[in-house]
């Protein structure tokens, strides 16, 4: 047996070990990365630089940006005012991650930093609203799904780059089939995910009641609305508590004279300001001059702190470093199996000589399998070569790219990487255990279901 099949078996062995009580797959991670490394004639060293540092300052950053927006009540006021704007109604709140994923990447964020914004937007709205932290997960990352393919985001603009370099034939109008190719997809999977939600009642039926930030709305319910498994503490029907901010500016004590009055904070609104700046030129940063979003995000909260008088152990403790643990040595282990040549054996072993449709669904399976725990983007790229000989057996030039395209980032809903630790992150801490198990259930039928879906439905457009 190989090393690469030893990381393989290695690997299905950690994910069966988190059955046991008391056992964590992140402490467990990295020592298997370094004893499988060292099996394999791999220094520590080398087994380190697998660790994913763009990872961890990316969660970082964006957790520490966010654990200000919630600690001034700013979090609590923008959901409030998205309530609003959809009238109350708890389907379109649902939607509300959906549409603003969909809108960042068309215009071309990049998936990780659409997934930073959208990931807290999403769970924040779960979590006040007694929506399925899974069902607004969901939600959020089809909507990125959805404009992804678009001319100006990073898929669409690769798509068409490798098509034309590869010489496969890509006409001149596949740039907009391939976006309302992956926008069909999206929604699809979106309404799926809304008609699971309401039959099941992790999306309530009814309207939300808009309210005063820091307090939890009523819901009006039209006709049946159980709380789903999903639903505890801070569901629509419970009375939330105030948030930090407002708490602690309401506790403390009128300063007597301007030397007791120094440290003071500001006022509740001028912090909101200041968030509301800060949120905003970390987007515009990142999305119009390519800025690292994770840099970004701890400058932005160091600003806000020193200026707002924060407490620096308040937003370090609400970063999620059992995330960062979990998903950075999971990295670091599957680092160190692409190297190993683990992924490209699983290749191997799935590719079969056939029919055009046939080939084509089993190169959707091996960008379906790889991406689970890979970089979506490199799998796509490093499968993109493969294509020329489908087409070459009759598959249609845009149908092949865009079925190898989704089937390589419909399964990007998992615990694995940055994603999945981007929402593990932005939910709240006694979601996290069912949320990871959830994820991975939900990866797993992706990558089952996902290819499939992706060659039946895209491979003859």
């Amino acid at each position: 047996m190989s090393m690469a099949d030893v990381s393989v078996v290695v690997l299905v062995a950690l994910f069966a070990a988190t059955l046991l009580p008391r056992f964590n797959l992140g402490l467990a991670a990295l020592p298997a990365a370094f004893l499988v490394g060292l099996a394999a004639d791999r220094t520590a060293d080398e087994v380190t630089a697998f660790f994913p540092a763009d990872f961890f300052v990316l969660i970082v950053g964006i957790t520490a940006l966010f654990a200000v927006a919630q600690l001034n009540g700013t979090l609590d006021w923008l959901l409030d005012g998205m309530l609003r704007l959809v009238g109350g109604r708890v389907l379109l709140v649902a939607l509300v991650p959906f549409l603003i994923g969909a809108v960042l990447t068309a215009i071309g964020t990049l998936p990780a930093a659409a997934t930073a914004v959208v990931a807290p937007v999403a769970l924040g709205l779960a979590a006040r609203y007694g929506i399925s932290p899974l069902v607004a997960a969901v939600l959020g990352i089809t909507g990125i799904i959805s404009g992804l393919l678009s001319p100006l985001a990073v898929y669409g603009t690769s798509a068409r780059r490798l098509g034309d370099t590869l010489e496969i034939g890509l006409p001149d109008s596949a740039p907009v089939v391939f976006f309302l190719g992956g926008l069909v997809a999206g929604l699809a999977v979106a309404a799926g995910c809304l008609l699971v939600g309401l039959r099941t009642g992790a999306v309530p039926r009814g309207r939300v009641s808009p309210t005063e930030p820091g307090t939890t709305p009523a819901t009006s319910v039209a006709g049946p609305a159980q709380a789903g498994p999903e639903t505890g503490p801070g569901t629509a029907s419970k009375a939330g508590p105030k948030t930090e901010w407002e708490t602690a500016s309401k506790a403390a004590p009128e300063p007597e004279s301007e030397a007791e009055g120094a440290g003071r904070t500001v006022s509740p609104a001028a912090a909101r300001v200041l968030t509301l700046m800060c949120l905003a030129a970390v987007v515009v940063l990142s999305v119009g001059f390519d800025a690292n979003i994770g840099y970004l995000g701890l400058t932005a909260a160091v600003v806000q702190q020193i200026v707002l008088r924060l407490e620096p152990g308040e937003i370090v403790s609400r970063i999620p470093w059992n995330i960062v643990l979990l998903v950075g040595g999971l990295l670091t282990y599957v680092g160190l199996m692409q190297d190993l040549g683990a992924f490209a054996r699983i290749s191997d072993l799935l590719r079969v000589e056939g029919a055009p449709l046939l080939s084509l669904l089993v190169l959707c399976y091996i960008a379906g399998i790889t991406s689970f725990a890979a970089s979506s983007i490199a799998v796509f790229a490093t499968t993109m070569p493969l294509v020329p000989a489908v087409v070459a057996e009759g598959a249609s030039p845009v149908g092949a790219v865009l079925a190898v395209a989704l089937a390589s980032i419909l399964v990007d809903i998992n615990p694995l990487g940055i994603t999945g630790g981007l929402i593990l992150g932005a939910a709240r801490p006694d979601d996290r255990p069912r949320l990871f198990r959830h994820l991975l259930t939900y990866g797993a039928v992706s990558v089952v279901v996902g290819p499939a879906l992706a060659c039946v439905a895209f491979g003859w457009w």
